[in-house]
């Protein structure tokens, strides 16, 4: 199985990053777009897990969230990894309060003790849009120009949720395996 950890995006950021996605779509660039029922934050990535260790995850997971509460989040402006000049993956950024920081953190501890080694680059909260298929360009200041409009509405991040990404023929399809309630 194919795991990973997320904040769902919620409405009204839902809402505006599919008006935004719809924009971007007709742009008709070389790009593996996300589905819509796919937006999410991603907190940590797991990669290729058997099926034995998904308890062992699921109670780091309980552990990490157990205090937590809601998320007050905001989304912030388009970018692009590795860079907005070449890139590769094209998101929406997500403002950083302190109690998601400390969330992914607490994330990431609990799985290094379980046998998950941290990320090696510093968690830049985003939701991906879509991926620039291999060895394609998009336009010179492509994002530029469809960033007009996008509002940065602010969201609450109400669940943590476990996903396995099942690969099909369409790309893939994200089923949730645990989710933890936040808080409202």
């Amino acid at each position: 199985m194919r795991l990973f950890v997320a904040v769902p995006v919620s409405e009204p950021a839902r809402q505006q990053i599919l008006k935004l996605l719809g924009r971007l779509r007709s742009a008709s660039w070389p790009v593996r777009w996300v589905h819509d029922e796919g937006l999410h934050m991603t907190l940590k990535f797991f990669g290729e897990v058997g099926p034995e260790r998904l308890d062992v995850i699921a109670e780091a997971l309980r552990f990490a969230a157990g205090d937590a509460g809601s998320l007050a989040l905001q989304l912030r402006e388009l970018g692009a990894f590795p860079s907005r000049i070449r890139p590769r993956v094209l998101w929406v950024g997500v403002d950083a309060p302190p109690a998601l920081e400390l969330l992914q953190d607490r994330i990431e501890r609990g799985c290094e003790a379980i046998g998950f080694p941290p990320e090696g680059a510093p968690f830049q909260p985003h939701i991906t849009l879509g991926r620039v298929r291999e060895g394609q360009r998009l336009p010179p200041r492509g994002l530029d120009e469809h960033a007009e409009g996008f509002e940065r509405v602010p969201f609450v991040g109400h669940e943590l949720v476990l996903y396995e990404s099942v690969l099909t023929t369409s790309g893939p399809r994200y089923e949730s395996r645990l989710t933890l309630d936040l808080g409202r």
